[in-house]
């Protein structure tokens, strides 16, 4: 065995040596100054072109939720878009039911603690408090794991059952 071989299989042996994992696509939105509930469970992949901004985020299939009951959201198995801090534009494959009509979530705009929703000719805000906690395509926040973390994050008093 040369020693070329040598060095090449310890360091792919050596258990002190760590590789950085990449940031999970809840974390880099985070990093832009957003909550992670903004995305519902289940990414399994996203591409970020940090030079312009522009993303894409893979779901194994569409997803669709209510929240609080009255807000219907669906996201198709991929979304795009462009982010900067505080920032979405131009996404595409995020849409809310209004009345009878699915509307397309065309920006979403973080003004102070509020989220600002855009779908082209009106908009709604809603406080960062509302997105702490990821959805779960189906139930939403009213599954049972996900209504009891809501509950502690506003009472850390407050046990998990």
């Amino acid at each position: 065995m040369s020693f070329y071989t040598t060095v090449i299989l310890l360091f792919l042996l050596s258990p002190s040596i760590v590789t950085a994992a990449a940031p999970s696509a809840y974390e880099v939105l985070e990093g832009f100054h957003f909550p992670e509930g903004l995305l519902p469970k289940g990414v399994i992949s996203y591409e970020l072109d940090r030079s312009s901004g522009k993303f894409r985020i893979d779901f194994n299939t569409s997803c669709s939720f209510s929240l609080e009951g009255s807000y219907q959201l669906r996201y198709q198995s991929s979304i795009t878009g462009f982010i900067s801090d505080g920032r979405l534009t131009e996404l595409r494959g995020i849409s809310v039911k209004v009345l009878f009509f699915w509307l397309n979530i065309l920006e979403v705009n973080r003004i102070d603690d509020d989220l600002e929703f855009s779908v082209g000719v009106a908009s709604a805000s809603f406080s960062l408090d509302n997105f702490f906690v990821s959805p779960q395509c189906g139930c939403g926040l009213d599954c049972n794991d996900i209504r009891i973390r809501k509950l502690n994050l506003g009472n850390p008093s407050l046990s998990s059952v």
